[in-house]
């Protein structure tokens, strides 16, 4: 029965060309809207270059400071010291980096100024984000201990401070009138990979790194890698156990602040915690994201609604003669349901090869620098099941309505 109803679905898409139009045309612009903004969010907050491992690994990105009355509160990145102390110490994970939030600094070839961002960390960031070095290799525990003065640089900075095809390692970059030893090029990451991203890193005991600020707020965020996705409990409880020791006097710290509140969040947890902190205001987001999700495919499927209904009432007398010969309503309610998802799949495989394409032109365009979105396997799935969905919406109403017509009325159509 089945293939019956794919064939018939296959011969009504050839016996109108203009509504077939009309109908993969809806269906397409809206599918590749919603696969390209799928990709793109995989992106964001999927495991990727560098951080491939993100699907494991919990950031301490921010400390939340308020008084005892919860009138005032000030937040913001920890200090070097502070992670030092309560996320270096942490002795489920497998490991645990520190690094700083970027900040720029300047270099000149041949008095050309090249704004750069710089990064500080320490030697387990190259064990925790997984670069690909293309030249030498990452500072150690001994370089930092030296106080060397090494860096690891980008390809595409190489490629502008010296001269492009040539060699970097062993070479000198002076970088805020500081001569430093390249000792590895690494491929460059996206700006959207926020805690990877740079196009220079040093050693945090290199110059300006305020590491050894005193503090407890500063300018640097941990990442914490667990051995397993199982493990993130534990490593959350144990980071919890070991913030709430923390001396009020320390939590203090010089300022009337008594409250601290700081934790270790998955990388989309952390995301949504910047804009809501408590339940309410993730209710309201979520209720946002889903009133656009909504109106992206409500709209386009109540317009394939008015189509569906227009090229199946031309079907009224098929409807009568298939009822007076005794087909249940059931029967063609699932009748049209499966051709609307036929026709929907067939304008999702145009939405595919449309996706494909924009994102190759988003890639290759440098409107993000490294950009890497993929249409991979989550979103292929995510984008079919959506396709099912789709069809499944747009089509179920106007069959409905034709499974329930009158065997006289449909006759007389």
């Amino acid at each position: 029965m089945l293939i019956n109803y794919l064939k018939i679905a296959w011969k009504v898409l050839l016996r109108h060309p203009f509504y077939t139009f009309i109908t993969l045309f809806g269906i397409s612009l809206t599918l590749t809207v919603l696969m390209v903004l799928t990709s793109f969010l995989d992106h964001l907050f999927g495991s990727h270059y560098p951080e491939n491992k993100r699907f494991r690994t919990l950031y301490i990105a921010n400390m939340l400071q308020t008084d005892s009355a919860n009138t005032s509160m000030s937040s913001g990145p920890a200090s070097f010291r502070f992670l030092e102390k309560y996320a270096k110490s942490l002795k489920t994970p497998e490991n645990v980096a520190i690094v700083s939030n970027f900040s720029f600094s300047n270099t000149y070839v041949n008095g050309k100024r090249i704004k750069i961002n710089t990064k500080y960390t320490d030697a387990s960031f190259w064990k925790v984000a997984d670069f690909e070095f293309l030249e030498g290799k990452p500072y150690n525990e001994q370089n930092i201990k030296n106080g060397d003065y090494v860096a690891v640089i980008t390809d595409d900075l190489r490629d502008q401070y010296f001269e492009k095809g040539t060699l970097a390692l062993g070479k000198f970059i002076d970088i805020e009138n500081i001569n430093y030893r390249v000792i590895g090029v690494v491929k460059g990451s996206p700006p959207t990979r926020l805690y990877t991203y740079g196009d220079v890193y040093f050693p945090y005991t290199a110059p300006k790194s305020n590491y050894q600020n005193k503090g407890i707020r500063g300018s640097y965020i941990s990442m914490v890698l667990a051995k397993t996705i199982e493990d993130i409990p534990a490593i959350q409880s144990e980071f919890d156990n070991n913030i709430s020791r923390i001396p009020k006097e320390e939590i203090r710290d010089a300022s009337h602040y008594t409250v601290l509140t700081v934790k270790a969040l998955r990388y989309f947890d952390h995301f949504l915690d910047t804009f809501a902190r408590d339940d309410s205001q993730k209710v309201f987001f979520y209720s946002i994201a889903g009133l656009i999700l909504v109106m992206i495919m409500g709209l386009p499927a109540i317009n394939l609604v008015n189509v569906n209904v227009s090229r199946i009432l031309e079907r009224a007398s098929e409807i009568g003669v298939r009822k007076a010969f005794g087909a249940p309503a059931k029967a063609l309610l699932w009748q049209f349901i499966i051709e609307n998802i036929f026709i929907t799949v067939v304008g999702g495989l145009f939405a595919i090869i449309f996706s494909f394409v924009i994102i190759s032109m988003i890639n290759s365009s440098g409107w993000i620098a490294y950009a890497d979105l993929t249409i991979n396997f989550p979103v292929f799935v995510i984008s079919i099941f959506i396709c099912l969905i789709f069809g499944f919406l747009s089509g179920v109403l106007p069959a409905f309505r034709m499974s329930k017509l009158k065997i006289v009325d449909a006759l007389k159509a």
